[in-house]
């Protein structure tokens, strides 16, 4: 695998204030507001936000939403080893909801959140925020938010590293892959 394009930790703390403001500024006034990360990769980036959206003074809930029992390819994919339990902080029962996660890509996690999350009970409204677009969508569905918009083909991967305890060390880069057998179904990147 080759690297084609990188993103540093400078334009990816951009884009999260650019998410972040763009929340603050659509729900300042909006009670039980809710951020749930997607495990594994919007985890973080929902933590991140949660801080910058405390810091101008809105505050949320932030929780996790595990997938691996929604997933359209369960039957041929395990659950990770690194399973996260669903962590919902409060009632989603008229709650706003943002899910977030790190790469948009065909829709299929996001159809399998909605499940989980619904699977909880029925917020007021749902919507989505994503670090990176890369486009390639499979379902209806487009993200609310957004920080990077990344023009990647099936052939391509999209790595998001958010370091947790180390921001001067997040990357997304955008890597050359194999192309992928015929018989094989495609993966979520």
């Amino acid at each position: 695998m080759g690297t084609l394009r990188k993103h540093d930790a400078k334009s990816i703390s951009q884009a999260i204030d650019s998410i972040a403001s763009s929340l603050v500024r659509r729900h300042i006034a909006t009670p039980h507001l809710l951020l749930l990360g997607i495990a594994n990769g919007g985890i973080v980036l929902a933590r991140r936000l949660a801080e910058r959206l405390k810091e101008s003074g809105l505050a949320c809930g932030t929780g996790i939403i595990d997938i691996s029992f929604h997933r359209d390819d369960i039957g041929r994919r395990p659950i990770p080893k690194e399973f996260m339990p669903t962590m919902i902080p409060h009632d989603v029962n008229g709650a706003t909801v943002i899910l977030v996660d790190d790469v948009l890509h065909s829709g299929r996690t996001v159809k399998a959140a909605l499940a989980e999350l619904f699977d909880h009970g029925r917020p007021a409204k749902v919507e989505l925020a994503v670090l990176c677009d890369r486009g390639g969508r499979r379902l209806p569905i487009a993200a609310d938010y957004c920080g990077l918009t990344i023009a990647a083909t099936d052939q391509q991967k999209v790595v998001v590293r958010l370091d947790e305890k180390a921001p001067d060390n997040d990357s997304v880069v955008v890597l050359e892959s194999a192309a992928r057998p015929q018989s094989q179904p495609a993966t979520r990147q």
